[in-house]
């Protein structure tokens, strides 16, 4: 049996506010989905993201704890690192928070890292 990594799931406060900030990542998520308990879409390198409402992790998991901390790093790669400053620019002066402004990493990456509007972080990244 072979096992892969196919998809990536969030738990979400409020789901239009999460769908907003992860289009100004530039996922392409429809348009009409921000009622929606579960909305999932699949990358352009086929891989599955999907965001979930607290009342539906709650629904599937009673006792579901509501999450403290960070355990797991979403990092979404940009084409250069022109684009890591741009990205988390419109990210910020759209509202949201910048958690670490864009710095050159020592292994070799243009790197910044911004918050969802649950908290969860998220790196940007690009190689130098």
């Amino acid at each position: 049996m072979t096992i892969q990594p196919d998809m990536i799931g969030i738990v979400v406060r409020d789901m239009a506010e999460a769908l907003c900030f992860y289009r100004l990542l530039g996922l392409d998520i429809p348009s009409d989905v921000e009622s929606e308990p579960h909305v999932e879409i699949i990358t352009a390198n086929g891989y599955r993201i999907a965001w979930d409402t607290e009342e539906l992790a709650k629904s599937l998991f009673p006792g579901w704890p509501q999450p403290i901390g960070q355990r797991m790093s979403l990092a979404f790669k940009c084409d250069n690192p022109t684009e890591v400053d741009a990205l988390y620019d419109r990210i910020t002066q759209a509202g949201y928070q910048g958690h670490k402004p864009p710095w050159d990493a020592f292994w070799g990456q243009r790197y910044a890292v911004v918050a969802d509007p649950d908290g969860t972080l998220l790196d940007l990244f690009a190689p130098l």
